[in-house]
């Protein structure tokens, strides 16, 4: 028996836009019996162990392992390390989606924007969104990047804040938080930024 999904299972094409998720049409997957609130193992559902679920294919990730490679890659005074790593850390085609701070939300919905994110995708624009972080708040020497001890990781999410510290000491001058989306080799395909303070 196969539990397949029961609502209409063919999609309004036409009201698509109000779809919340991805599209998914054809065959359904079989969904295991004990992912289900109320369901038991039990009884004649399909089961395939061999497929991976979400993030099984990098159990080798280490979320403050790569939280830390992350880090230091905003804090990389050399061009072509920091490409390099930029490289190792994301997809090619990864992209990284910054929430700016409030006071610059605030400022762009005075002027009639409707949305503040701002997006790098790809290799290039990545190179460029980093390297101009570093640029503006690390080269001086007057900020470093640190990372707190908060890393984790589900399936293939990896989450953790980042803190802006004054290199000379001091308090802490900004703190983010990323929620990163991985591929099944560990790189990332979509990084969230959320500036917090």
């Amino acid at each position: 028996m196969k539990i397949q999904r029961a609502l209409n299972p063919e999609p309004d094409i036409e009201h698509l836009d109000h779809m919340p998720g991805p599209l998914v049409t054809g065959a359904q997957p079989d969904i295991p019996a004990g992912e289900l609130p109320g369901r038991s193992t039990a009884g004649n559902v399909a089961s395939d162990t061999n497929t991976p679920s979400h993030g099984e294919a990098m159990t080798t990730i280490d979320p403050h392992e790569l939280a830390g490679r992350y880090v230091a890659a905003w804090n990389e005074p050399d061009a072509e390390l920091r490409r390099k790593a930029i490289h190792d850390l994301w997809a090619e085609d990864g992209a990284h989606i910054l929430q700016p701070p409030q006071e610059i939300r605030t400022l762009a919905a005075g002027l009639g924007f409707t949305s503040t994110t701002l997006e790098a995708h790809g290799h290039d624009a990545l190179q460029v969104r980093v390297t101009r972080a570093y640029e503006e708040f690390v080269e001086s020497g007057k900020f470093a990047f640190t990372l707190r001890d908060n890393a984790d990781r589900i399936g293939n999410v990896v989450k953790f804040n980042w803190e802006m510290v004054p290199s000379g000491g001091g308090e802490v001058a900004g703190v983010g938080l990323e929620i990163l989306v991985l591929d099944e080799r560990g790189r990332i395909v979509t990084d969230y930024q959320f500036i917090e303070g």
